[in-house]
């Protein structure tokens, strides 16, 4: 009868020993942030790595998502007469929440993982040791790179999603579909606004710099041998996933005001 309650509660431990955790490193990530040394080919490396070649993945993940979506919408809708307003929910959808989600965790699923991996692995060879030993701060030089990283190419990937996501919606709803084209592109200019995009642009900037700081906290804690550095790479994917979905909630029930916090 107690298994639950004091299963409950080493849960709830911790999750409160996580948060803990992030925020602290948080912390040292702001402090070091804009301390010298600046090594600013780590900032290029960082964002080439977590921008850049996760173009690919994101753009063909807008593709299906946007089709798949206009697909769903209009064959739910048509009953109703009403698909031309597809093109204003396509445009609503992606800019203030598809975008941004799926952008994160695409970039969550390839970067993310591999920034655990290379940083756990250096904690586990004991490279991380030696950054200390010969006076190099290793949440500077490892950690601060790559969270900012995050924090500017991942809404750079979410304005990408939002585009190419339209695009594929638009070729659904026209040439499979055959709703009319004027009508759709001119939905989504009259009612995707500044502020649904700069909606989706917060949320990505928040999702970015908070997968890439799981994915550097499970790297840089990381112990055990290459069957930790696994463990903790995995860890950092499901806890990245969550994350996002509870930030997704709480950032837009403070926007709508729907409750407020």
């Amino acid at each position: 009868m107690m298994r639950a309650p004091r299963a409950l509660w080493r849960w709830s431990l911790g999750w409160l020993t996580e948060i803990g955790i992030l925020a602290r490193l948080m912390g040292s990530v702001g402090y070091w942030t804009f301390r010298r040394p600046y090594r600013f080919r780590q900032f290029i490396n960082a964002m080439e790595f977590v921008g850049v070649q996760s173009i690919f993945i994101v753009a063909l993940t807008a593709a299906f998502v946007g089709m798949v979506f206009g697909l769903q919408f209009v064959h739910g809708i048509r009953q109703f007469g009403a698909e031309n307003q597809t093109g204003a929910v396509v445009g609503l959808a992606l800019t203030r929440e598809l975008a941004p989600v799926f952008a994160s965790l695409m970039v969550s699923s390839r970067a993310g993982s591999a920034m655990c991996t290379e940083i756990g692995s250096m904690r586990v060879s004991n490279q991380i040791d030696a950054l200390v030993t010969m006076a190099v701060n290793p949440v500077q030089y490892l950690v601060v790179p790559r969270v900012v990283a995050g924090l500017i190419m991942v809404p750079l990937l979410s304005m990408i999603f939002n585009i190419v996501g339209a695009l594929g919606a638009w070729f659904v709803c026209v040439h499979v579909l055959s709703l009319d084209s004027g009508i759709f592109l001119d939905k989504i200019t009259w009612y995707v606004d500044t502020p649904d995009l700069l909606q989706g642009v917060l949320k990505a900037a928040v999702f970015g710099v908070a997968i890439t700081l799981i994915a550097c906290r499970h790297g840089f804690y990381a112990e055990g041998g290459a069957a930790g550095v696994g463990r903790a790479t995995t860890r950092a994917v499901v806890h990245s996933a969550v994350g996002v979905l509870i930030l997704d909630y709480l950032i837009t029930q403070l926007i709508t005001g729907a409750g407020g916090l």
